[in-house]
C-alpha cells in the first residue's frame, strides 16, 4: 500500500485531565543550605529520602534534589502566583534572606502589562519569580 496523506483519518480525543499537582523537580549546589533556605522561605519540608524532599505552601510544591547540573539550574525559573505582591516583597524583604545565604538575591517590584512580579535566586541560582496578573 502507497502512503498517502488523504489516507490518513484523523481522531481527535479529549483527555479528561482532573489534575491534582504539578511538582517541577528543581536541584541544588548545596541540598542541606538549599533545604534551609526553603524551610526559612515558609516552605513546609517533607524529606522523601536522603537525596530528595518535598517542599509545599499549601497545595503548591516541588521537589528539591541533590543534584547539581549548572546549565540546568542557570536555566531553571518558577513562576509562583502570589495575592499582593507589594506584601509579599515586603515580607521577602524582612527574611533579609541574601544577608543569610550567599548568592541569594531579591529584586524590586517590576510592573508590567500583564502584572507585577519580583524576583528571587535561591542559593544555587534558581530564580523565582513571585507575582500576581492584572484582572
Amino acid at each position: 500500500m502507497t502512503f498517502k496523506p488523504e489516507n490518513i483519518t484523523h481522531h481527535i480525543y479529549y483527555m479528561q485531565h482532573i489534575a491534582i499537582s504539578l511538582r517541577p523537580f528543581i536541584g541544588s549546589k548545596d541540598f542541606n543550605i538549599s533545604r534551609s533556605f526553603y524551610r526559612d522561605l515558609g516552605f513546609e519540608e517533607i524529606i522523601i529520602d536522603s537525596n530528595m524532599s518535598l517542599f509545599k505552601i499549601n497545595e503548591f510544591g516541588f521537589y528539591l534534589q541533590n543534584a547539581y547540573v549548572k546549565d540546568w539550574i542557570d536555566n531553571t525559573m518558577l513562576f509562583l502566583e502570589v495575592d499582593d505582591v507589594q506584601r509579599y516583597w515586603a515580607e521577602l524583604s524582612a527574611l533579609a534572606l541574601p544577608e543569610k545565604y550567599e548568592g541569594v538575591r531579591l529584586s524590586s517590584i517590576v510592573h508590567n502589562d500583564w502584572g507585577s512580579e519580583c524576583f528571587l535566586h535561591d542559593p544555587s541560582g534558581v530564580l523565582w519569580h513571585f507575582g500576581k496578573f492584572k484582572k
